[in-house]
């Protein structure tokens, strides 16, 4: 099916803010023929967003990133702040691959040189419209290590050089709260050592 078996009744706005809420009012076409009743369901509207595995292939080192995280102190979590890869939203006019580069910049502090799209995705599309391009990047991650984020927009990340090795151990040990770290890790240890190959 597709999106000519989906009758849109009203959409309604329930929020405006960082982020949209509206409250969908719809019917869609069954497996087994006919048509559901009317539904009301939420959505939150994020937007696209660009993330980015920052990879050393000579230093085999990945660049992550923490930082606060208003998700996880809503839902009670002990520990609100969390480590991932690069990440943000892709500006009106700006391409997925340019916010990559630049997000990288701001978040970590490193220039990527070669830029991989990985794959795109939406991150849960039963209550959200986020849809994620993945993208491994080129970089060096000699000098890594401080505070970055854009001061205006409140952000408060600080960046820094994990070894390949240890990024496994840690998806591993489930120590990444987010998926689409886990995500772009793992088709990193998928692809390594032809990145390996193909950028030294």
């Amino acid at each position: 099916m597709d999106r000519d078996d989906v009758e849109l009744l009203r959409e309604e706005p329930l929020h405006e803010g960082f982020f949209r809420m509206v409250r969908l009012h719809l019917r869609h076409k069954l497996f087994a023929g006919g048509w559901t009743e009317p539904l009301d369901r939420e959505v939150v509207l994020h937007g696209t967003v660009a993330a980015i595995i920052p990879y050393d292939p000579i230093r085999d080192s990945v660049v992550l990133i923490e930082q606060f995280r208003n998700g996880k102190f809503a839902a009670g979590d002990a520990q609100p702040w969390s480590v991932s890869i690069a990440a943000g939203m892709i500006e009106p006019g700006e391409s997925a691959a340019d916010m990559a580069r630049r997000e990288t910049l701001e978040e970590t502090g490193c220039t990527i040189g070669r830029l991989e799209k990985v794959l795109t995705f939406y991150s849960s599309p039963g209550g959200s419209s986020q849809h994620v391009t993945l993208y491994c990047g080129q970089v060096s991650a000699e000098a890594v290590g401080g505070l970055y984020g854009v001061a205006e927009e409140g952000e408060d990340i600080r960046a820094f050089e994990v070894s390949f090795t240890e990024v496994l151990h840690m998806v591993d040990g489930d120590l990444f709260d987010n998926a689409i770290s886990i995500v772009g890790l793992q088709w990193l240890d998928r692809n390594r050592e032809r990145l390996r190959r193909d950028w030294t």
